[in-house]
């Protein structure tokens, strides 16, 4: 979730198994490890495909901590009815790598299998800092100049394993944020010394995988605690990271105002991705932008909340808007299907599905949108 809206060659063998598996039409019993009482059996359906007129629809899903597998599998089958195409993922380093070299792919295959059955597109965000590559104390988040070679090893190990599997990478979540760097004030420097590291990493074992910068999140502020999006953008460019990226994964949120509201520096809103693409142009980059979260509110705690039928509303015209517009971005990823428990409200404001899986507004508005049944005004 983003701070601001808080405040973000060979084919091995299981490549083949996976794509065999693809083609399976009739309902098969999948065994997935559980407690000393036996594996859970999973019932799946036939493998499936997203129906849409908008190939540009996606969400990001919140599984990562999402302990039961039917609840994943239910998951991935509630965004392939809305008709979306993506989801963005979180596969944060220290559940994948709790000790030094030692990798556990067992929800990670899990995750990625199911996703891919139901014809998704899987953008996997990379994050976090185990205990052992941390001060002792640090925040999760607390990625140290010593932890910046360990954490390539783990992405490139990452991409290897998937490369055939998922559409993107992204590195690091919103570097503009001191949240982001364990409580220590956003450094451009630093960023793009990061991405220095990860990117031939993974060009070396994945060449033809998508690597995505993290994007600066959306704030006007700049201080200890933020650096202003724009501005961050800018230094980066500065600092040489234009080479070490295929990509940008933005996250342009609403803010309680119409996505076709236009950009304005002095504004956070929908279409400020488009200062953000001014800039990278500026400097000669014309790889796209990923939009990777964004989307309005609806609860009555927050300050930019909406009702739950204008969010509807604003979500379906900014998948719209970005269809017709942005050729430059392949995918609008909204924040956020369903959280894996009871949120706080604000951020129970962001979900399309309720804990128990029932639709809000926005999800069935989404699901009729793709499906042709809501017509967008073409002069917006």
């Amino acid at each position: 979730m983003t701070g601001s809206a808080r405040y973000s060659h060979f084919k091995r063998p299981a490549d083949r198994r996976f794509s065999a598996l693809r083609w399976i039409t009739a309902f098969i019993v999948l065994a997935v490890p559980s407690s000393a009482r036996g594996p859970l059996v999973l019932t799946l359906g036939p493998p499936r495909a997203p129906e849409t007129v908008n190939p540009v629809v996606g969400i990001h899903t919140r599984v990562t901590d999402e302990v039961d597998p039917a609840r994943i599998y239910r998951t991935f089958e509630m965004v392939r009815g809305m008709g979306a195409a993506w989801v963005v993922e979180f596969f944060p380093w220290p559940y994948l790598e709790p000790e030094p070299g030692r990798y556990n792919w067992r929800h990670s295959d899990l995750r990625i299998f199911l996703a891919r059955r139901e014809g998704l597109k899987v953008i996997a965000r990379m994050g976090m800092v185990p205990g052992w590559a941390r001060p002792w104390r640090a925040p999760a988040t607390y990625l140290g100049a010593e932890a910046v070679f360990p954490f390539a090893r783990f992405v490139a190990a990452f991409a290897a394993r998937y490369r055939s599997q998922i559409a993107a990478l992204v590195i690091w979540n919103e570097p503009n944020l001191y949240i982001e760097w364990g409580d220590r004030p956003p450094d451009p420097a630093a960023f793009v010394a990061l991405m220095k590291a990860v990117y031939p990493a993974v060009k070396q074992v994945a060449p033809d995988l998508p690597v995505l910068a993290g994007g600066p999140a959306p704030t006007l502020e700049d201080s200890f605690h933020a650096m202003n999006d724009l501005r961050f953008l800018r230094e980066v460019y500065d600092r040489g990271i234009a080479p070490y990226l295929d990509g940008w994964a933005m996250h342009p949120y609403g803010f309680g105002n119409p996505p076709e509201e236009p950009p304005d520096p002095r504004r956070l809103n929908f279409r400020r991705v488009e200062l953000m693409r001014a800039i990278m142009r500026l400097y000669g980059d014309e790889r796209p932008i990923y939009i990777t979260e964004t989307g309005w509110n609806e609860s009555p705690d927050y300050d930019h909340g909406l009702p739950p039928e204008v969010r509807a509303d604003y979500t379906v015209r900014a998948y719209e808007y970005a269809r017709r517009h942005w050729p430059w971005c392949p995918v609008v990823a909204m924040w956020a299907l369903r959280y894996p428990w009871r949120e706080t409200s604000v951020l129970e404001g962001y979900a399309f599905l309720d804990l128990d899986f029932r639709p809000r507004p926005v999800y069935e508005a989404v699901r009729r949108y793709t499906r042709g049944e809501i017509l967008i005004d073409a002069e917006r």
